[in-house]
This record gives structure tokens, C-alpha cells and sequence, in this order.
């Protein structure tokens, strides 16, 4: 008997013992953060590097190059996410929609085999989290300074910088709430850089004394693509506010009337919660370069350039803030010894437009907008410094994180476990395209409903209700998606051949939305005197 008792007790042992050799998880996740901002990225933003952290995360593991959203565009990203399906399968198409807690997520799944899991900072999925042991989260878009959180035990205000506070709390938890007899999925997820980019107090003066390159892009005037790229409301020139976007004379009690009718006035409503320490030394930073814009009294080019300027630093500083959490979060793992059984993944929602064809915001399928970053260390099975050039999506990240905790894949998920691409391995039947749609139209921006194809060389684009609007590029020779060679001499077939592809990838994912044409009356109400048969 006393046998038998002493080998169930070291069954016992070795089975609690094999469950915490499993790796813990931290998925640090932030918001419209292009991988032209990652300096390992190698885009035009590298010499201005504001990512250091991120730079050493890319050194010690894998950084994915070809790395895509399906819908660029906040919520519904991370509702991607969560439950490894396209949008249409989801139900969380656009930022209005609410998303389904009780349905199937990854959260709940690492849960069932044994995994403390626990999220801090921006959800954007509106409800209370599921599948979650802690969490804390922004209520919405939240505030950057002195934010709301929303808790299992009701509304909770914290004082000081979000991405400051929610690295804070992830600290907290891995330092005092975490259970040692348990591996970990700890989601770690900013705000920053998100609009209206307000970032820290220290960082105020970051690059004060340099101008951030242009892209080559910054004058881009549309004349080659269809009809949405020239009527949308995202232009720096046209469309992007002095005051309510880049803080121009900005104080919480600010009433001066907004660009545009969807104008987001979030800096004003951040404004009303800082303090007064705090809202003076912002006033000390911007009020002299407000004054010296007045003077200058910039018209035409010379203001789209001042705009840029002031947009893309604030940007890039709301990103320095991103990535120094990085990398405390990474110290902490070190500290507790956790950095050997630790997978270590950042990633944003998607990528955004930091002055590229003279815009700001996301949504569309452009290669700006589409491509979005995914670097993961995984100690002793990424190869420090390795790039990935498999066409990987976020349909693909809960797959990723349950076979790395060793649970079952459900069979109703989309995308694909990454873990045979980050142990260097190379399917034969891996994806050479992948599928894209957007649904939020009309509102912010106005970027009309659009599918897609991506491949490896070409893209087409349908905007769909407004008929025959299509795009399509030859990514090798127009990287920068100029050209649009849709209905072009010479290429019927190639589009034939990517519309054939479009949609047997539609029929494989299910997607059975309304693609229908809207009716003349709607199409010039929306976009007047442009959408004429």
C-alpha cells in the first residue's frame, strides 16, 4: 500500500512538474504601431529609431516580415485575435459592434488546460472579459492620462501615464498575484500610439532637435487609384485638426470648432482629466511652439510639412513609451527568473500611415495599413536574429498560443499555428495568399467597404458598393502601390486569375456578407457628384 501511495505521489510530482515546464506566455500588444516605427523593421523611420527594446526583442528571436491583419482596424483586429476567425465569423465586423464574450477564445481554452491567464490596458471589445483570472481594461479607447479601468470589481481610476500604469500593473500581478504552480498568458495591451498620440511628460522634448524624415509619399495626390483613395477624410493637409489633433492652443476647457464633422475630440476629453501639474507642464512645452506656428502663418506645402512634423514626433514619442514597457517587462522576467520559460511576443493591431501618401489612420488594405508586426522570442526554439518571410495573419495567433501551451486546436478556428515557422521548419502547404475585409463606412475617415487578395507579388482590391471599383498592383515593380494596373492593356488575365483566387478564398473562409452594389440615391449621398454610372 505504501508503495502504491509513493508512486501516485510521484505521478503526482511529475505531472505538476512537466505542466510548469510548459512555457508562460506574455503577448505585448499595442495600437496602430506600423513596422516601419520598429527600427528592425528597416523602413524609412529607421534613422529616428524609437524602439531600441523592440529592436533587442527582434535580436534574441524571430521577426515575421510578412506579417498582415485581416480588418485594419481596432477592435475587430483583437476580436481576430481572440477567437482565430475572419470578422464575418466572429460577429465583430466594425468598432460599433459588441462582441460575443460567450463564444469560443483562446483565453478560455489555455484556462481549461491549466493556464492562469490575465489582461491589462486597451480590450476595445466592449463587455467584461472572459476567460480571464485578472484583468483590468480600458473603458473604450480610454484616456492617456489619469484613466478609468474597468475591473471585476467595478470602475477603478488610476493616476499617471496609461502605458506607464498598465506596465505597472502587469509588473504587479507577475511580481504578486501570479500562481507559481501554474504557467502564465499575461496580454500586456497599450493604447499608445493610438490617436490623439499624447505621450508622456518626459518625452515631451524627444525630438526636439532633429526633423523626422518625409516619406517619399508625403504629397501623394491619388491620381492613379479609384475613386475611395481621393475621397476619403484622412489627409494630413485636409483633414488632420491644429488644435484637436496636434494640441494647437489645446486646453481642456478648448471650444473652437473642429476640420470635420467626425472630428475626434479625445485630447480635449484627455485634457479634462489631467491635473494641474501636469496640464501646466504640457502648456510650458507646446504654448511656445503654438505661438511660433501663429507667427509663421504657414500656407500650402510648408503647412502640410509643419503638420507632419508635430503629428509624426508626438506619434513617435507615444511609441518610445511602448517601448520602454517592453522592456520592463522584460527586466521583470529576468528578475524572476521566468525569462527562460517565457515566449515573449509584441505585436500592434495593425500597421497605420505615419505621413505615407499624406495620411494618418488605418482601414485600408494598402501595404501600410495592411502589414502589421509579429516578433516573438521563444528561448531555445527561435533562432536569435531570424526573419520569417512566410505570410503569416492575426487569424493565426490563438492557434499559435494554444499549441505553444499544448492544447488542442479546435478544428472551427481559420488560421494556422505558427509554432512549425518559429522552430524553422517550412510547410509545404503553407498559404501563398491571404484574405482581407473591411466593413466600417460610412464614418470616421470615410474608407469605403472592401475585400481582397494579397499574394506574394499582387494585390486586388474590389470597393465593392460602389460598383466596379477596383484596384490592383504589382507589388514587386510598385511597392508603394502608384500604379493601379487594373484594367490595364495586357492584364485581364491576370486579374481573371486573382479574382478566381479571391474567391475561393471567400468560399473557404465562409465569407457570405452583402457584397451587394448600394443604389445611385446612396452612392451620391455619401460621395456626391462622384459615383455617376
Amino acid at each position: 500500500m505504501k508503495k502504491l501511495f509513493y508512486a501516485v505521489t510521484v505521478l503526482l510530482a511529475a505531472t505538476v512538474s512537466a505542466k510548469n515546464k510548459r512555457p508562460n506566455i506574455l503577448f505585448v500588444f499595442s495600437d496602430d504601431h506600423a513596422p516601419h516605427a520598429i527600427g528592425a523593421y528597416n523602413g524609412w523611420l529607421k534613422p529616428v529609431n524609437p524602439t531600441p527594446q523592440i529592436d533587442k526583442l527582434a535580436k534574441d528571436g524571430m521577426l515575421f516580415e510578412k506579417s498582415f491583419c485581416s480588418n485594419s482596424i481596432c477592435g475587430p483586429s483583437r476580436a481576430v485575435i481572440m477567437s482565430g476567425k475572419h470578422s464575418h465569423k466572429n460577429g465583430f465586423m466594425n468598432n460599433g459592434n459588441s462582441f460575443d464574450w460567450n463564444q469560443q477564445i483562446f483565453p478560455k481554452l489555455l484556462q481549461k488546460v491549466g493556464y492562469q491567464t490575465a489582461i491589462y490596458g486597451k480590450s476595445h471589445l466592449k463587455g467584461q472579459p472572459q476567460g480571464f483570472d485578472d484583468w483590468k481594461v480600458l473603458p473604450g479607447q480610454g484616456l492617456y492620462y489619469n484613466p478609468d479601468l474597468l475591473t471585476p470589481r467595478g470602475k477603478e481610476r488610476i493616476d499617471g501615464y496609461c502605458t506607464d500604469i498598465v506596465t505597472d500593473l502587469a509588473v504587479e500581478w507577475l511580481k504578486e498575484s501570479r500562481d507559481d504552480s501554474k504557467p502564465f498568458m499575461l496580454m500586456v495591451q497599450h493604447k499608445a500610439p493610438h490617436r490623439a498620440w499624447m505621450p508622456a511628460l518626459r518625452h515631451l522634448k524627444l525630438y526636439d532637435d532633429i526633423d523626422i524624415p518625409e516619406p517619399e509619399t508625403l504629397f501623394d495626390n491619388y491620381e492613379d487609384n479609384a475613386h475611395p483613395a481621393r475621397h476619403q477624410e484622412m489627409e494630413i493637409d485636409r483633414h488632420m485638426d491644429p488644435n484637436y489633433d496636434l494640441f494647437v492652443d489645446l486646453t481642456a476647457d478648448f471650444t473652437g470648432t473642429p476640420i470635420q464633422k467626425r472630428q475626434d475630440r479625445s485630447a480635449r476629453m484627455n485634457m479634462t482629466r489631467m491635473s494641474e501639474a501636469q496640464m501646466k507642464a504640457w502648456r510650458a512645452h507646446y504654448g511656445p511652439r503654438d505661438e511660433a506656428f501663429h507667427t509663421a502663418n504657414l500656407k500650402g506645402k510648408d503647412l502640410v510639412r509643419w503638420k507632419f512634423q508635430r503629428y509624426a514626433k508626438n506619434y513617435l514619442r507615444c511609441v518610445k513609451g511602448v517601448d520602454e514597457s517592453l522592456g520592463r517587462l522584460r527586466s521583470t522576467l529576468r528578475e524572476l527568473k521566468l525569462d527562460n520559460n517565457t515566449v515573449v511576443i509584441y505585436s500592434s493591431d495593425q500597421g497605420f500611415y505615419i505621413g505615407d501618401h499624406g495620411w494618418y489612420d488605418k482601414r485600408w488594405m494598402y501595404e501600410e495599413s495592411l502589414k502589421m508586426p509579429f516578433i516573438v522570442s521563444w528561448p531555445g526554439v527561435t533562432k536569435p536574429g531570424s526573419r520569417d518571410t512566410h505570410m503569416i495573419q492575426n487569424i493565426d495567433y490563438a492557434e499559435t498560443f494554444l499549441e505553444i501551451a499544448g492544447a488542442k486546436i479546435p478544428s472551427d478556428m481559420q488560421g494556422r499555428s505558427l509554432v512549425p515557422l518559429l522552430k524553422r521548419q517550412n510547410p509545404k502547404d503553407w498559404r501563398t495568399s491571404i484574405y482581407y475585409h473591411y466593413y466600417e463606412y460610412p464614418s470616421f475617415h470615410m474608407v469605403p467597404r472592401h475585400y481582397g487578395i494579397r499574394t506574394e507579388r499582387y494585390k486586388l482590391m474590389h470597393f465593392y458598393r460602389f460598383g466596379n471599383e477596383w484596384e490592383m498592383y504589382d507589388l514587386k515593380k510598385d511597392p508603394d502601390e502608384l500604379t493601379n494596373i487594373y484594367g490595364r492593356k495586357g492584364k485581364a488575365k491576370l486579374a481573371g486569375d486573382l479574382k478566381k483566387q479571391l474567391y475561393a478564398l471567400q468560399k473557404h473562409y465562409g465569407d457570405d456578407s452583402d457584397f451587394s452594389e448600394m443604389p445611385q440615391e446612396w452612392k451620391n449621398k455619401v460621395r456626391p457628384g462622384t459615383a455617376k454610372k
